[in-house]
């Protein structure tokens, strides 16, 4: 028995406000409703689990997890708990269980969907959690990412092969029974990625979050059966793209832990399906929020592990793009001689690039004009520490404006914030106070959150030019396009530099 108490338990015990004694009497209430009527849980054996680091024995943890997420608004899984999950040696894993063993992957996918989609069908909606910092993540994973997962794959007649199913059984959410798909059915899964991805470019991701979660958790019940394997790899590259949009969109919405756990989930299903390059680009997308988030550190060791775990096989275009979101961690923090050689890598890697190869469907949106995007990006950010990077802002942004193609609304919206912010430091409100109504006119139609962070942070920029009169007309108009800040939850941990201001995404 582990005498250490479970401050993660603990933890979230105190904001769940019950007491000891109730809180068992809710694990028996709602043990008996998930069938095991004969538990019987008291207050001793609580504090136990408290105080002294007990792990209880099965269903309790699910019962846990399933009360706390009810309680808390927000999801929350056995990990979360403190409840390390042990691989197939027995030993626990580090972080919560990261890396989880490949038996493991599609349980959690499906445990973490069921719980997103509980809070979506009851109306919560809840960011009381802690983002892990970078670093815990790289040092978690990086051994890993770096391993071969055919090495611990299990065979199609391991008795483990099917376990998640029997570990999901009396979690209380809805599910059914996996059964084998065909080809076809995986044709018409991964054109479904398609949409949601072109749906998400164009208006946001909070229309359609609750339905790529959806499809995600179906997906993840398919996985517990076990396919041959050219059909397994391709289900789990549904699960990556599924998985990294559900991220996307989620942080694309604010709801920031929950895309964290997305993007970690979607590494890990890339790795599973044997492709190392696409579980790069979703630790890449989990370093872009942290540089919103105002946690550029945490980004760039998120970047070290997303390029290094890549592998070889990685192609240009992909490592260009990987490169210009370090240039942008690097440029949050004032690192203007560090950004610049790494966004000069970025166009070099992006020119080299043949098109020989075809590059993967998750890579087709980064085109040209996203590449000028993040370099108005990167410039923008450092133009805050260097203001003569305004004008090389002006530049890449005016190229990506031009460059966009119909559909990527949200782009363009960030293309013009970039380009009014850059004017607004560079001295030029004329210029600034166009390309910002041009925003403006069509902020309302997207349900990007991260579209309205970037409005404020220019908003501040516009407030030295506050006694221009069409700066005061732009002023006002921001100030009613703008949804009122919500209130942050009683007791909610957003961890370091959370809630403390966005910094620049696209």
């Amino acid at each position: 028995m582990n005498r250490e108490p479970n401050t993660r338990l603990a933890d979230l015990f105190g904001l769940a406000g019950w007491s000891k004694g109730e809180l068992a009497r809710l694990v028996n209430r709602q043990a008996a409703a998930m069938g095991h009527p004969q538990l019987a849980t008291d207050t001793s054996r609580v504090r136990r689990w408290i105080d002294m680091g007990e792990t209880p024995r099965d269903p309790v943890p699910k019962v846990l997890a399933s009360l706390f997420t009810e309680r808390l608004g927000r999801v929350v899984t056995i990990e979360d708990l403190g409840f390390a999950r042990t691989g197939r040696s027995g030993r626990r894993q580090a972080m919560d269980g990261l890396p989880w063993a490949p038996e493991r992957t599609a349980a959690v996918l499906t445990e973490f969907t069921g719980m997103d989609l509980m809070l979506n069908r009851r109306g919560l909606v809840g960011a009381g959690a802690a983002l892990a910092a970078g670093s815990a993540l790289t040092g978690a994973m990086h051994d890993w990412l770096h391993t071969d997962p055919a090495s611990t794959a299990l065979r199609h007649d391991d008795p483990l092969a099917h376990s998640s199913l029997h570990e999901l059984d009396q979690i209380g959410l809805d599910r059914y029974e996996a059964a084998p798909v065909g080809s076809q059915e995986i044709d018409a899964l991964e054109r479904s990625v398609e949409v949601f991805r072109a749906w998400d470019a164009a208006r946001g991701g909070g229309l359609q979050r609750k339905a790529v979660v959806g499809q995600l958790n179906e997906v993840g019940g398919m996985l517990a059966y076990r396919h041959p394997g050219h059909l397994q790899r391709r289900l789990w590259g549904v699960a990556a793209n599924l998985a990294v949009l559900a991220g996307w969109m989620s942080h694309d919405v604010g709801l920031e832990p929950t895309a964290q756990k997305y993007f970690i989930i979607a590494a890990h299903a890339a790795r599973e399906g044997g492709d190392r390059p696409r579980a790069g680009e979703a630790l890449s997308r989990a370093a872009r929020q942290m540089v919103h988030l105002g946690r550029p550190d945490d980004a760039l060791d998120l970047m070290k592990l997303a390029q290094s775990g890549s592998g070889g096989e990685t192609l240009p275009r992909t490592r260009a793009m990987l490169h210009t979101i370090e240039a942008w961690a690097q440029a949050s923090k004032g690192h203007g001689q560090a950004m610049r050689r790494t966004l000069g890598e970025a166009e070099e890697l992006f020119v080299s690039d043949k098109g020989d190869v075809p590059p993967p469907c998750w890579m087709q949106m980064f085109d040209e004009a996203d590449l000028h995007g993040m370099q108005a990006l990167a410039f923008r950010t450092l133009a805050e520490h260097d203001p003569s990077a305004a004008k090389i802002a002006q530049s890449h942004a005016k190229k990506a404006l031009q460059l966009r193609e119909q559909g990527r609304q949200r782009s363009q919206i960030f293309d013009y914030i970039s380009m009014a912010s850059a004017c607004f430091i560079g001295d030029d409100p004329e210029q600034a106070d166009r390309y910002a109504r041009l925003a403006l006119v069509s902020i309302g139609e997207n349900s990007s959150h991260r579209t309205w962070d970037r409005l404020r942070e220019m908003f501040r920029l516009t407030g030295q030019y506050a006694n221009y009169g069409k700066i005061q007309d732009l002023r006002e108009e921001i100030q009613q396009v703008l949804p009122k800040a919500k209130p942050r939850a009683k007791g909610a941990a957003l961890g370091p530099g959370i809630g403390t201001g966005p910094n620049f995404s696209v």
